[in-house]
């Protein structure tokens, strides 16, 4: 356990990214968090004992350029996505945001999360869009949208409008927010059910809403996101099992899902970023 940058007060928010090589992306992410980040966020770095050597002396570097006080941990064993996100979650009490390796962040989309997380005390997940995040998808709705060739242009469109922050079945794990508040009283993500990851996200948000709690889009946010390259670095494909016990669990959630898509109340929204 590593401290890389003394902590002040209690920082806003965490953002906690989990990190299983892939080298190439997770260097222009936190590049993307270097620019974005203030001294008043915290960033949670946590190597799930990557087998690429080049993983460490890149997060060696990127603590000595920190915009924010930063925490760096290395597992000593791969634990898989949802305990190492467990175990991120455990190392702060302020809110915490999930941010894939394979994302780049946009200017102004923490404080934009902050906001929607902020507008009602029974918020519980926020959500961005994205180039590729199913139902948070833009600019087509569910599908993996080509990468932006100037993201800040896209992230520009969406800050242009006014936030609507509109409810979501489910948050989408590439970029989520979650309030502490709602940590507190649901726990954190179900490891033993879903500890390699995949259906983790899908089950906390069925969670919270059967506690009274909301899960919505913050829709003047961009993150991009590449898709695939976490599971691709561990082999391992999404889906199967995971998706077949979130079913069983929540009988509802495939129709819920189903019934948002049929419906696309975020249509408008997305018009109107494009006009």
């Amino acid at each position: 356990m590593t401290a890389m940058a003394s902590a002040t007060e209690q920082p806003r928010a965490a953002v906690i990214v989990p990190i299983y090589n892939a080298a190439a992306v997770l260097r222009d992410c936190l590049e993307s968090l270097r620019r974005t980040l203030t001294a008043d966020d915290q960033l949670i770095l946590i190597d799930d004992a990557s087998s690429d050597p080049e993983i460490g002396a890149l997060l060696a570097t990127f603590a000595d350029q920190a915009p924010c006080p930063l925490r760096l941990e290395r597992n000593a064993r791969n634990l898989g996505f949802v305990r190492t996100v467990n175990l991120g979650m455990a190392l702060t009490r302020a809110d915490v945001v999930l941010l894939n390796s394979d994302t780049v962040v946009t200017k102004g989309w923490l404080q934009r999360l902050q906001q929607a997380a902020q507008s009602s005390a029974r918020i519980a997940t926020v959500t961005p869009f994205s180039n590729h995040a199913e139902i948070c998808s833009f600019p087509l709705f569910c599908q993996q949208n080509p990468l932006p060739v100037d993201p800040e242009q896209t992230a520009a469109q969406l800050a242009a409008l006014t936030p609507q922050y509109p409810e979501l079945p489910t948050a989408v794990g590439f970029c989520m927010l979650i309030r502490r508040a709602a940590l507190v009283e649901l726990g954190d993500f179900d490891a033993a059910t879903f500890g390699r990851g995949y259906g983790e996200e899908n089950d906390f948000c069925r969670r919270a809403l059967g506690h009274g709690w909301r899960n919505v889009l913050c829709d003047n946010a961009y993150v991009v996101h590449r898709g695939g390259v976490s599971f691709a670095a561990t082999g391992e494909k999404p889906g199967g099992e995971a998706l077949r016990r979130l079913s069983a669990r929540y009988p509802g959630y495939n129709a819920a899902v189903a019934e948002f898509i049929r419906c696309d109340p975020l249509a408008e929204i997305r018009r109107q970023a494009q006009r």
